[in-house]
């Protein structure tokens, strides 16, 4: 039986893995951006490499976390070793169809692709070719990374994390290395993201063939567990193609340069990219975790302990989410000047970039707290009701990218994206509490007001700081505001009682004393 602490653990592994990988991001985002700041080759990356990247999660690691953890959870449970493998192997070779069938689809329709995604692109048509150019050459990425989510899934399943979560640190690392060894140009940058998802395969496939797994490639299509891993996966393809939506929507309406101005699809990218460093260090990390021990608690009749597990999970997302939150909006023009700033990468692009990872912002604790929800929903087998949330996000999402970027430019597709997480996370969590019953809504309630109160005396202190230390070193003056931050918010959480507070210091206490 998974408990909190094996969760909190198997959350730590993936958090350290993921922090790796994000610093390499980072890295990796501040190597593009110096080299080609928010103009033609940046824009171009960014289309061309987001058309697989989300056709990865609509294929690739959504359907393997919402499908395939629950199932193979509980398949692993109840059967013998062999009969497990035989269920892998067959889902292996479904994917292995589909995965083929949208890459050769890609490749082929890559101009009305690009078209349909970058609409604004059509008006220079030498960004429209390098764009098309590069995402021919990517797309077989999605092959790749396909059944990399898929080697993920497996080994998630058998509560197997580290090589899973380390995968991702291979792509940043080989997109660097290309970058820097090849230039400005389409094949740096095409090259080191195929050569990154071909690394995020391999570096799984040992874990896989130790625990067993032995590949029968294009023998067997059917089996009873694979059917349920289908019907689950139907709606799950649906709900991640209505999230994909939102985001292509982002960038239709990102690549009107006339309206939000030039660079609007590296601008999001690059601020988006901020915002996903403490998602996917805690909340990506949280959310993958927890999944499976959710799918088992929720076989049981009183749904008890997955209750509490549930309201563990969404008081310790919001316990590192809302300060994260704070720090990134006061801190917005510091941060993006500080990382990206320099070579190509001039003032221009770091108002347009602060403005967005100001506004961005403002959902960072939604965002993190609906995968929470949605992994609750997927471990109680519901796909559909994700899904229908997606599509009122969709519409509301569209809506206000249309009514805000006009007065708000860039900002206002960033504000957009914001309001959605919240409403989203606000519907899944109310259909959530009325399905399963109170799960202890007035203490994350308690929880979350004495959290934002002492983000917001931390976020006092942190403009104090940038404000007095304007005259020091950029680096410095920065790195002064976090620490400064950090500090402070450790001191108004015990202040205030943050009981998440307490609970983590008890057991940094404890380690430290074993």
């Amino acid at each position: 039986m998974s408990t909190n602490k094996d969760i909190a653990k198997s959350a730590s592994v993936i958090g350290f893995f993921t922090l790796c990988s994000r610093v390499l991001g980072f890295i990796r985002d501040c190597v593009i951006a110096r080299m080609f700041g928010v103009y033609v080759y940046a824009q171009a990356f960014v289309v061309a490499f987001k058309i697989p990247n989300l056709l990865r999660d609509l294929v690739g690691e959504g359907a393997a976390n919402a499908a395939f953890v629950p199932v193979l959870s509980e398949y692993s449970a109840k059967h013998t070793k062999e009969e497990f493998w035989e269920l892998a192997n067959v889902v292996l070779n479904a994917m292995l169809v589909i995965l083929m069938s949208v890459t050769l689809l890609g490749i082929f329709f890559s101009p009305i692709i690009v078209r349909m995604v970058a609409p604004g692109f059509m008006a220079d048509p030498e960004k429209l070719a390098i764009t098309v150019k590069l995402n021919r050459v990517i797309f077989p990425y999605i092959l790749l990374i396909g059944l990399a989510a898929y080697a993920m899934g497996v080994l998630n399943s058998l509560k197997h994390f580290a090589a899973p979560a380390f995968a991702p640190c291979l792509l940043n690392i080989s997109i660097i290395a290309f970058a820097l060894l090849f230039g400005e140009g389409v094949a740096g940058l095409a090259c080191g993201v195929l050569a990154g998802g071909l690394l995020q395969l391999a570096v799984q496939v040992p874990a896989l063939y130790k625990r067993g797994f032995r590949p029968k490639l294009f023998k067997r299509f059917t089996h009873p567990a694979a059917n349920a891993i289908g019907k689950l996966m139907a709606p799950r393809v649906l709900s991640s193609s209505i999230y994909q939506v939102n985001n292509l929507a982002d960038s239709i309406f990102g690549s009107l340069a006339a309206v939000v101005g030039e660079g609007g699809v590296a601008v999001l990218y690059f601020s988006y990219r901020l915002i996903q460093f403490p998602l996917g260090i805690f909340s990506n990390a949280l959310s993958q975790a927890i999944l499976p021990a959710l799918s088992t608690q929720a076989l049981e009749d009183t749904h008890e302990r997955l209750k509490q597990t549930l309201a563990w999970a969404l008081r310790a997302i919001f316990f590192v989410m809302i300060p994260a939150s704070v720090g990134f909006m006061v801190l917005a023009t510091p941060i993006v000047s500080t990382l990206f700033g320099g070579k190509k990468f001039d003032m221009y692009s770091v108002q347009l970039t602060s403005s967005a990872l100001f506004f961005y912002s403002i959902g960072l604790f939604a965002y993190g707290a609906t995968k929470v929800l949605q992994s609750c929903f997927f471990a109680l087998k519901d796909t559909v009701t994700p899904t229908k949330a997606a599509f009122a996000s969709l519409v509301m999402n569209v809506t206000l990218n249309a009514l805000l970027m006009f007065p708000l430019k860039i900002a206002g597709i960033a504000l957009a994206t914001s309001l959605c997480g919240i409403s989203t996370f606000f519907i899944l969590f109310v259909i959530l509490r009325r399905r399963l019953g109170d799960f202890n809504a007035r203490e994350i309630f308690i929880s979350f007001l004495r959290v934002l109160i002492a983000s917001l005396c931390m976020g006092a202190v942190c403009a104090l700081v940038v404000k007095e230390s304007s005259f020091l070193n950029k680096y410095f003056s920065l790195g002064l505001a976090i620490l400064s931050g950090l500090f402070s918010y450790i001191l108004f959480c015990f202040l205030l009682r943050v009981s998440e507070m307490r609970e983590l210091w008890k057991w940094i206490a404890k380690r430290r004393h074993e």
